[in-house]
């Protein structure tokens, strides 16, 4: 989810890379559940998530969709997103002690709180986020470890072409009627989301869906 902000105002200033010590560590949230809960639509889930999800629910897009996702639009598409519930809005997967059910498979976003993207030409820098985290004895760790995610370069590099991609059909929405819009959200959903990856290798499979993608929908 793309935000206009000033950068300066939310974050301390710096922008970071994988490699560099961050004060992120929120000591395994200990007594706090808050980014869980009142988040409403913005937790915006990319096609590994969902990969993710389905094989660590044991569930297709079809079942998350029954109890713990929801369709929104964000920035012009058509996106899922972790369901918020009952009176505190609190994130599906969240169990009665106020914490995660999910953790080991938990969404990109989930991993990189308190720390957001900022999208640049080449890709992409990570910056602090000094707003968001109601921890405020947080220590320092490196990005990597905190993302916790095998294979941080690869993910990097999906992360900021998925991110090109969903930009691109942003503008390519832009000059259609509401009728060809709503019929290029739909595939973008089919092609990505809902069809099954039946491989182990996501990357992989990801990109050859990407492929022809951008080739049927020439952008």
């Amino acid at each position: 989810m793309k935000r206009n902000v000033d950068l300066k105002d939310i974050s301390d200033g710096r922008l970071y890379t994988a490699n560099d010590m961050v004060k992120a560590d929120c000591r395994d949230c200990e007594g706090c559940s808050a980014c869980c809960r009142g988040m409403g639509s913005s937790i915006i889930l990319d096609p590994l998530d969902i990969k993710r999800l389905c094989c660590g629910c044991s569930a297709d897009f079809a079942g998350l969709m029954e109890r713990y996702i929801e369709l929104n639009v964000a920035d012009g598409m058509i996106v899922p997103n972790l369901k918020m519930n009952g009176q505190e809005e609190a994130c599906a997967f969240l169990d009665g002690s106020g914490r995660c059910g999910i953790h080991a498979f938990r969404p990109g976003i989930c991993r990189l709180f308190p720390l957001g993207r900022y999208y640049e030409e080449e890709g992409f820098r990570y910056f602090l986020q000094i707003h968001e985290c109601r921890k405020k004895d947080r220590g320092k760790i490196k990005v990597k470890k905190w993302l916790d995610t095998p294979d941080l370069r690869t993910y990097e590099q999906y992360t900021a072409d998925w991110h090109g991609f969903l930009t691109d059909c942003q503008a390519a929405a832009e000059t259609l009627d509401e009728e060809q819009a709503r019929i290029l959200n739909l595939y973008v959903l089919k092609t990505f989301y809902q069809t099954a990856y039946e491989t182990e290798q996501f990357y992989n499979e990801f990109y050859g869906r990407l492929d022809q993608a951008r080739e049927t929908l020439g952008i």
